[in-house]
């Protein structure tokens, strides 16, 4: 097995109009943790975001369009799968994910006890919990995902979580585009990867407004329902014309 400091890491910092966040956010990990490469990418941004991260010489992929969340981060798995990195870290440009928990989400691919590591606010409960309309909404996504796949995670849209070098690998050739968390969660397992959750404390939103809105909200229960079952049954097809050839 590799030694732990000889793998390469890299943070995924994908931002939308993050100017009022994303120098603090960066900033914050160099300081606390700099042993860690990281790649802002700005995914198309109105805002002075772009301006921001070469001003402050951070680096930075910039996306000439917006591509969504799902496009921003498969543009950084892509950057890490070309760049031979062995764990990729996604972490929110909002400042909600904390970089204190990043050993604690990494140990599971150190020990190689998981490819897919989300670090859940809802194990011990602590920190910021998210409104309870979402929370409603994470559960239904949760017990639906566990009748697809048999696997119960509690914070499927966790946006903050890492894999290993095979999942580097799959979410640069093929990663969902809208909403992605839950999504990528179903492939993750049709792909038989071994998914963990560990427990991490998130904060609101330090800056900025969420771009998801109640209608979008219910947008993406629909659409994320719709691609979960599109999923599951797309990797059943497959496996079962692999059985019969």
């Amino acid at each position: 097995m590799m030694e732990n400091s000889k793998k390469k890491i890299l943070v995924i910092i994908p931002a939308y109009n993050e100017a009022e966040n994303i120098v603090h956010v960066v900033n914050h990990m160099m300081e606390t943790a700099p042993q860690y490469d990281y790649l802002v990418v700005n995914d198309g941004s109105a805002d002075n975001t772009l301006q921001l991260c070469r001003r402050e010489n951070f680096q930075y992929l910039d996306l000439p369009i917006n591509m969504g969340i799902g496009g921003a981060v498969q543009a950084g798995y892509i950057y890490a799968y070309k760049n031979d990195y062995d764990i990729a870290v996604q972490m929110d440009g909002d400042g909600q994910h904390d970089i204190a928990y990043l050993d604690r989400l990494l140990q599971p691919l150190f020990q190689n006890e998981a490819d897919v590591v989300i670090g859940s606010r809802f194990l011990e409960k602590e920190g910021f919990q998210s409104s309870a309309s979402r929370r409603m909404g994470i559960n239904i996504l949760s017990l639906l995902i566990r009748l697809t796949t048999g696997k119960k995670i509690m914070d499927v849209t966790s946006g903050y979580r890492a894999v290993n070098r095979m999942f580097i690998e799959i979410y640069s050739k093929d990663y969902p585009a809208d909403y992605p968390e839950p999504e990528a969660i179903v492939e993750a397992i049709m792909h038989l990867g071994i998914v963990k959750e560990v427990p991490v404390q998130m904060r609101a939103r330090e800056g900025g407004i969420s771009s998801i809105t109640f209608k979008k909200s219910v947008y993406y229960m629909i659409k994320v329902t719709l691609a979960i079952l599109v999923c599951r049954l797309s990797y059943g097809l497959r496996r079962g014309k692999r059985t019969q050839e």
